[in-house]
């Protein structure tokens, strides 16, 4: 996309497919936290692809792309995303702060999008970036506030930012599959890179996890896992990889991955709406101060383009 051509406004369907993607992940930290308790992160990382691929790459296709960009997505948004977040969850970050460490692909994304593929951020995106900074530094300040004690280490916002930038670098990878098949198959595209990450982590947990080599040879110990943590993995690998990841991928198709990142900014609205519904969690003034501010953020993004057409009218 170049700096002077006008982008594409988005059709209220794919409004309401990214309202959807965002509903879905925001309520992906508490499933992971669940999920945890039972599991270690590379566990959990491996059975939630294996639930991903299977059994959709029985009856999807290949997508027509590259096998690199298949391998490249999958070990970027698999092994790296998800390997990160699940150990940071494990070794010490909150699901809430980590939906909100976490959003800083946003600005990760704009920036690689702009190096690698030329996509310069306009006008609504900077300046919806510089809103939902403000969002995110007053979650952030909260979650220290309150969290910094005992439920966050710097370990574990070290990797949380890892992870951030893992999904960042998926994203450019989606955009440079789409130039190079604009018609990709964005549901085969996902399942087919659900495979590359099962064996990293298999190998991960066997070599870093104390007595996994045993657990994965033998059927009967994953009879004992218990149906909460069965239903992480279903969530995480159908609901959250497949539905989520899927959509997110065709929207990127549609529009440039600087443009749909900012969606995800409204990952940590849910996040505390869900802590509040689910886990009994309170909402702090500097919670919703920054829920306000990355609503408002989201909305110039989306609509900030149209304002400033109708103002040069």
């Amino acid at each position: 996309m170049s700096a002077s051509s006008t982008p594409l406004p988005f059709r209220p369907t794919d409004l309401a497919l990214a309202l959807v993607v965002v509903v879905v992940w925001g309520i992906n930290f508490v499933i992971m936290k669940w999920g945890l308790q039972s599991l270690t992160p590379f566990e959990l990382g491996a059975l939630r692809y294996l639930c991903a691929a299977f059994p959709l790459v029985l009856f999807i296709k290949p997508p027509r792309v590259h096998w690199r960009w298949v391998v490249l997505f999958g070990l970027l948004q698999g092994v790296g995303q998800f390997g990160f977040l699940f150990t940071a969850l494990k070794v010490g970050m909150t699901a809430s702060l980590a939906s909100v460490v976490l959003q800083t692909q946003v600005f990760l994304t704009a920036v690689w999008t702009w190096v690698l593929l030329r996509e310069r951020p306009g006008r609504p995106l900077v300046a919806g970036m510089g809103i939902a900074a403000l969002g995110l530094a007053c979650l952030l300040v909260n979650e220290l506030r309150s969290q910094g004690a005992g439920g966050t280490t710097l370990a574990g916002l070290l990797l949380v930012l890892c992870a951030a930038t893992s999904w960042a670098c998926s994203n450019v990878v989606v955009r440079l599959a789409q130039k190079e098949n604009a018609r990709y198959n964005p549901v085969g595209f996902i399942a087919w890179s659900s495979l590359m990450p099962i064996l990293p982590f298999i190998g991960l947990s066997a070599w870093l996890d104390e007595g996994s080599v045993g657990k994965w040879l033998h059927a009967e110990t994953w009879q004992q896992i218990p149906w909460l943590a069965w239903a992480s993995i279903a969530y995480l690998g159908w609901v959250a990889t497949i539905v989520g990841y899927g959509l997110w991928t065709k929207l990127i198709q549609r529009y440039s991955a600087n443009r749909v990142a900012p969606f995800s900014l409204c990952v940590p609205v849910i996040g505390l709406s869900t802590g509040m519904l689910v886990l009994g969690e309170t909402v702090t003034a500097w919670q919703w101060a920054g829920a306000v501010f990355v609503v408002l953020a989201l909305v110039v993004v989306v609509w900030g383009g149209r304002w400033l057409q109708a103002a040069r009218r």
